[in-house]
């Protein structure tokens, strides 16, 4: 893997554990040697991971649409700052850049970008890793639900496998060296 997009918070959260998750994750990706894309802003988490990414002498990808940079909030000391038209055109490039996505800590921005992905993924769009980095167990309830949705027969088991849940960012990382998309011929029923 070249290239992993993470998709985090534009806050830090009420946790340290947060920060700390973001910054270590920032230093794997480095001593991998894979590049960060991320929507490219200088605040909350999404700083944080570029902090650590560019301080530990990695590569940063950011991709962001022009009008947040009008609102101040691009990083200016990226490796690479794309600026594009919209929030579509953000999403459809970052998926382009990376080999593998990432969800950590964050709001509906961040859990509509990975969800996406991962409907993407199983429309066998494509076939990268998706994982949830769940810090302090940030994502437990959301892992109960879809637990829930499968229960309920509105999700496959298959395509809940496909996403990938660790605490531990290099654990994450090596699910993601490991990963074979599913090969499911039928997606729903009739």
């Amino acid at each position: 893997m070249d290239r992993i997009c993470v998709y985090c918070g534009s806050s830090k959260g009420g946790r340290p554990e947060y920060v700390l998750a973001a910054q270590a994750l920032g230093r794997v990706l480095v001593e991998k040697d894979i590049a960060l894309v991320y929507g490219g802003a200088r605040v909350g988490l999404m700083g944080e991971i570029a902090d650590a990414v560019l301080g530990n002498g990695g590569e940063v990808i950011g991709v962001m649409p022009e009008y947040l940079i009008d609102k101040e909030v691009a990083y200016e000391g990226l490796s690479d700052l794309r600026i594009v038209d919209s929030m579509h055109a953000r999403k459809e490039l970052m998926a382009e850049l990376a080999d593998g996505f990432i969800a950590m800590p964050g709001g509906l921005g961040t859990l509509e970008e990975f969800f996406e992905v991962v409907t993407w993924a199983q429309l066998q769009m494509h076939h990268k890793p998706c994982g949830l980095l769940n810090t302090h167990q940030y994502f437990r309830r959301l892992v109960d639900f879809l637990e829930h949705a499968v229960d309920e027969q509105l999700l496959k088991r298959e395509y809940l496998s496909m996403i990938l849940v660790e605490e531990d960012p290099g654990t994450l990382l090596e699910a993601f060296d490991a990963y074979q998309a599913p090969v499911i011929e039928k997606w729903m029923h009739l």
